[in-house]
């Protein structure tokens, strides 16, 4: 069992990474920045998934072609999560999409979930969980707990703009088999959990306090 964590340097992803980082930055423009990290860093995660042969007809002769094997569950978690779910259909338009939707109480830290809309079960599809910022992994790792019971296969693939050491630490210590594709390992979480330089909270700059 391991966390196996995939820092993406690429420049659209590092022209975005700024753009949502920086404070003045409108809720318009920080959703469209935020979308295309998710596209590129999706389009990374989803390199290895299973593909069959399955040739096609082309208007002059028959081709060589592969297709995939089996379509992948999409995982956003609520809310923050939405901001990378347009980027994944567009790259897999078939792919099931389920929702977790998990708070945090401000006062342990500790995730309460308020949404939890999976598959029956899981067994032998690939699951990719959206989530831009993995911060204490709480979330995440009750998120995970969710899909195992299901009979998510491992490792999981979780896709996300931002995370802390200690979130990753804390995956680690839970034993996940999990597979972390990130744009940015950021410096530490402060006393209120929030990931320093970070972002802010990235519900609020997508929807805004009241979305």
């Amino acid at each position: 069992m391991a966390v196996d964590v995939e820092l993406i340097d690429h420049p659209l992803v590092a022209d975005s990474l700024r753009r949502i980082r920086d404070v003045t930055t409108p809720n318009t423009l920080f959703r469209s920045n935020l979308e295309r990290i998710g596209t590129l860093l999706i389009a990374r995660a989803t390199e290895g998934l299973p593909t069959v042969d399955d040739p096609v007809e082309t208007p002059l002769t028959t081709a060589p072609a592969r297709r995939l094997a089996v379509q992948p569950v999409l995982v956003p978690i609520l809310r923050a999560g939405l901001g990378f779910v347009h980027a994944a259909q567009e790259l897999l338009p078939a792919a099931d999409v389920g929702f977790v939707g998990v708070s945090r109480d401000e006062e342990t830290f500790q995730p309460k979930a308020y949404v939890n809309k999976l598959p029956e079960s899981l067994a032998g599809r690939p699951v990719i969980v959206l989530d831009p910022m993995l911060a204490t992994g709480g979330s995440l790792a009750y998120t995970i707990r969710l899909l195992l019971e299901r009979d998510a296969p491992t490792p999981i693939t979780v896709v996300c703009a931002l995370a802390a050491p200690e979130g990753i630490d804390r995956l680690r210590d839970e034993g996940l088999h999990l597979r972390i594709v990130t744009a940015a390992i950021d410096d530490h979480l402060n006393e209120h959990a929030f990931i320093v330089p970070g972002l802010g909270d990235a519900g609020d700059r997508q929807f805004g306090t009241g979305g």
